[in-house]
């Protein structure tokens, strides 16, 4: 018991620190930029012009959305925050040429993002069924008196916890070569940074993947959390 506790007292610290240091990070370089043109919305029009993106679009997440910038392999969708999108921050350009990053991915054919976007489209059914399955659980234990409802119980309880696991481990690879080997050569290559604002960059780059990072520790202390309560 005692090593369980500690256990997830250290990956929630694990957990927390990533997370805590990302949104410093971001936070950070916000603010408007003196001397770049343009918002991040034309940045990325005019990334997706140069690297002919044709079918690839942007849309403005609105302000009170709980998702932040991603790109949608499904839609071919760049989706940019409400201040990000306006904005001419560090923050907000580096940010979108890492999404942009995803889509010269797509373009490419980069076996591991259309892994993890099969991956995702394939898990959405399986979640669902452990969901019904958990709601149905305290219907049925009355009813059926046997044990293999203990089991279909931990089964759905541990697809819903550990899917989440297994996306986000699937994404760290994915979101490291977006960061390094597409928007920083990108960024680099145009010449549209400084040498200063090239070395912040790379912070904020590592940031956007660490943001990653730290969804799948926390997914790992979600299911290792569930884990542990189950048992006892």
């Amino acid at each position: 018991m005692a090593f369980l506790i500690i256990g997830l007292v250290l990956l929630a610290i694990i957990s927390f620190v990533p997370q805590w240091w990302t949104r410093s990070i971001l936070k950070k370089h916000s603010q408007p930029h003196p001397s770049l043109p343009g918002n991040a919305h034309a940045f990325a029009e005019h990334l997706i012009n140069k690297f002919q993106l044709n079918d690839v679009r942007i849309e403005e997440l609105p302000a009170d959305s709980v998702h932040g910038d991603h790109y949608d392999p499904i839609d071919k969708m760049v989706r940019l925050s409400y201040q990000n999108y306006h904005s001419n921050s560090l923050t907000a350009i580096v940010t979108t040429a890492h999404e942009i990053g995803h889509a010269l991915q797509h373009q490419a054919n980069y076996e591991p993002l259309l892994t993890r976007t099969e991956m995702v489209e394939r898990s959405q059914w399986l979640q669902k069924f452990s969901g019904i399955a958990l709601m149905a659980t305290p219907v049925l234990i009355p009813l059926m008196h046997t044990p293999i409802i203990g089991m279909v119980t931990f089964a759905a309880g541990f697809i819903a916890m550990g899917i989440p696991v297994l996306i986000h481990l699937s994404t760290l690879p994915v979101e490291f070569d977006a960061s390094y080997k597409r928007a920083l050569p990108l960024l680099e290559e145009g010449e549209y940074l400084d040498k200063k604002d090239m070395k912040r960059a790379r912070h904020i780059l590592t940031a956007c993947a660490m943001t990653y990072v730290s969804s799948s520790l926390a997914s790992l202390f979600n299911l290792w959390k569930w884990f542990s309560g189950f048992r006892r």
